[in-house]
């Protein structure tokens, strides 16, 4: 049976791997970006939603990202990333959930991050607006537990996109090293040694959004080879 899902931030990255994921399973899939739904904006918000048939499947998916030591994090950069990795989260589970409930039936999948269980250093906006959202993740979870709806999130560590290439940026750019020996930097973070791919991050998302995983509620899933113990 064909679901309604809707991914947001779903034009490039691992937004895009997860709309083609469940598009090739059959799915009608919307893959909003920013300028046809800013999940920052309370009323976009809710005029999106409100012109869409019942949604099964959100997945949240829009954010972004800056670096910087706390000293040098201004507020409008803490802000920022708050708005778009944690309220836009929010606004579009409020937008979607009371229909699930109406239905009894629903997946919500939060795209965060091993920043949203870690502290790391330069990410303290990041850092926080991902825990925020693994937070909310937790919270709907309890408000669901018991139903056919159900709200999970996957954290990734450093995935291939245009987000990582910035940061691959930044480190070359402060550091002197070149693109390749940044790279390497940043997969060293992680046991896995390497970046993730945005299509190994859609198979996790897929798995949550299946009819089969309605046990699985209020998880976390972390996509970092072994790093992270919960």
């Amino acid at each position: 049976m064909s679901r309604l899902v809707v991914v947001t931030g779903g034009t490039r990255g691992i937004g895009a791997a997860i709309a083609a994921r469940f598009a090739d399973a059959g799915d009608e899939v919307l893959a909003p970006g920013r300028a046809d739904c800013d999940v920052t904006d309370e009323a976009a918000v809710t005029a999106f939603f409100a012109g869409l048939g019942p949604v099964d499947v959100l997945v949240n998916n829009a954010g972004i990202s800056t670096s910087a030591p706390l000293a040098r994090t201004s507020l409008a950069d803490w802000q920022a990333q708050h708005e778009v990795n944690a309220t836009g989260a929010f606004l579009c589970t409020r937008a979607v959930l009371p229909g699930m409930r109406e239905r009894d039936s629903g997946r919500i999948v939060t795209v965060a991050s091993t920043a949203g269980h870690a502290g790391y250093r330069y990410t303290a906006g990041y850092t926080a607006s991902k825990h925020a959202a693994v937070g909310l993740t937790r919270a709907v979870a309890a408000e669901v537990a018991g139903t056919g709806v159900t709200s999970n999130a996957v954290c990734p560590a450093f995935v291939r996109t245009d987000m990582t290439r910035t940061s691959i940026e930044r480190i070359r750019d402060s550091t002197g090293r070149d693109a390749a020996q940044a790279e390497a930097a940043l997969a060293a973070a992680s046991p896995l040694g390497r970046l993730l791919e945005p299509e190994e991050v859609a198979h996790a998302v897929a798995f949550l959004a299946a009819p089969e995983a309605a046990a699985v509620n209020g998880q976390t899933i972390v996509l970092d080879g072994g790093g992270i113990q919960l």
